[in-house]
């Protein structure tokens, strides 16, 4: 995907001080063969399978992206009906949609099953007694599957851990089947699957085949009470390499399992990968605003911070960093950092690079959770967007400018 010519870093056939000065810094780039790459790795790995692949939209909404996965043959999981409305938007089929989330309002159920949704993901009894009464009143179905909580340690991040007794997802592994026992006498609910989802940014494979055996043991209790779910729905949380270090996690190995666990089972499967999809194909561009030299370390101080890449601040998370021209002078090392308001807005920590004020970097494996989770702290305009392949370089979201920092406001 990227790659040096005359010490020049480019991605594909175009160079990042090119994608500066067109559309300025900073700025998310994304490669758009890298997704479509991403997406085969699933479809080969679970061929024998056929899954429908549901892009989770929280990790990255731009309609652009949306679309392109939906012309690859994903469906969609969402978590709000501001994401069913972008799938929407962007050409997306509702009837290949997965509403999840603990918290889904009378206004989104209303929505998703006026539009046809595929399926929801219920994470409790409180829920399932709503769009029992909501789809009574709208004389129609709601189908549902319950998102079943494994009690599986995922040995992630704790603000990524799902499926944990602790967390506040799905519904009790020991108060499953009753549960279900209750969706079946509820006259407008229609039992379509059952769902787990244990955690984001999983390298071992382990604990979500784990997960598949808990799963099928309980679909094995359903069918013996005349309860028949018709899919399986396996969540996401294939993590991706951060850093050399980082286990490669490995998709064929996931998906024999979960093949040998099905069995002859009559149940279709469901994925639901957010990370995995896209995270590898973004980047954000960023330019040196000035090198600083405290009293006990050194600071390369850009002009993208926590606000355009929340995920350092947030989970103390570990992105590449990377010179967009190769140097051999200036190697400093420092922190990287953003002008942000805040002792907490780096971007990386103690990294050697040699830059000076005016230089470019370029900040790998930003496709998932990074435009998505962008926001206006310190009146900060949101980065421009950038979709290329090959030769082609396509503006897929403008630059926010000032007018738009109070556009909603009423003075």
């Amino acid at each position: 995907m990227l790659q040096l010519v005359h010490d020049e870093l480019y991605i594909d056939q175009v160079s990042f001080k090119s994608l500066a000065e067109e559309y300025g810094t900073p700025l998310y780039v994304y490669h758009q063969p890298t997704m479509q790459n991403a997406v085969l790795a699933y479809k080969n790995a679970f061929a024998a399978l056929n899954p429908l692949l549901c892009f989770a939209v929280k990790a990255n909404g731009n309609l652009s992206i949306l679309r392109y996965f939906a012309s690859l043959g994903c469906g969609f999981d969402i978590v709000s009906g501001g994401e069913l409305a972008r799938v929407l938007q962007a050409g997306g089929q509702a009837n290949q949609v997965i509403f999840s989330g603990v918290g889904k309002s009378e206004k989104e159920i209303r929505f998703a099953l006026e539009s046809g949704i595929r399926c929801f993901n219920v994470e409790s009894i409180a829920e399932l007694h709503r769009l029992n009464d909501i789809a009574g009143s709208l004389k129609c179905k709601a189908p549902v599957s319950l998102r079943i909580n494994p009690d599986v340690d995922a040995k992630t991040h704790p603000y990524i851990s799902t499926g944990l007794k602790s967390n506040k997802f799905g519904i009790a592994y020991d108060d499953a089947l009753e549960a279900y026992r209750l969706a079946n006498s509820l006259p407008d609910l229609d039992i379509q699957g059952m769902d787990c989802h244990i955690g984001s940014q999983l390298t071992d494979v382990a604990p979500l085949i784990e997960a598949c055996e808990r799963m099928v043991r309980l679909y094995d209790q359903l069918v013996a009470e005349n309860i028949n779910p018709h899919h399986l729905d396996l969540g996401g949380g294939v993590g991706i390499c951060y850093q050399e270090s980082d286990h490669q996690p490995d998709l064929s190995l996931y998906a024999y399992a979960v093949k040998e666990i099905i069995g002859n089972r009559p149940l279709s499967l469901i994925l639901e990968p957010g990370r995995s999809l896209i995270a590898k194909a973004g980047v954000l561009l960023t330019q040196v605003e000035y090198i600083k030299q405290g009293e006990e370390k050194n600071f390369i101080i850009i002009d993208a911070a926590m606000n355009d890449l929340m995920r350092p601040t947030l989970y103390q998370a570990y992105h590449h960093i990377q010179a967009a021209t190769h140097q051999t002078n200036h190697e400093i090392v420092a922190d990287v950092v953003g002008p942000i308001c805040e002792t907490g807005d780096w971007l990386g920590k103690a990294r050697t690079l040699a830059v000076q004020s005016g230089d470019l970097l370029v900040i790998h494996d930003v496709g998932a959770y990074g435009a998505s989770m962008a926001s206006n702290y310190n009146a900060r305009c949101r980065a421009a967007e950038v979709m290329v392949s090959g030769s082609l370089k396509t503006l897929i979201r403008r630059r926010e400018t000032m007018e738009d920092l109070w556009r909603c406001e009423v003075e």
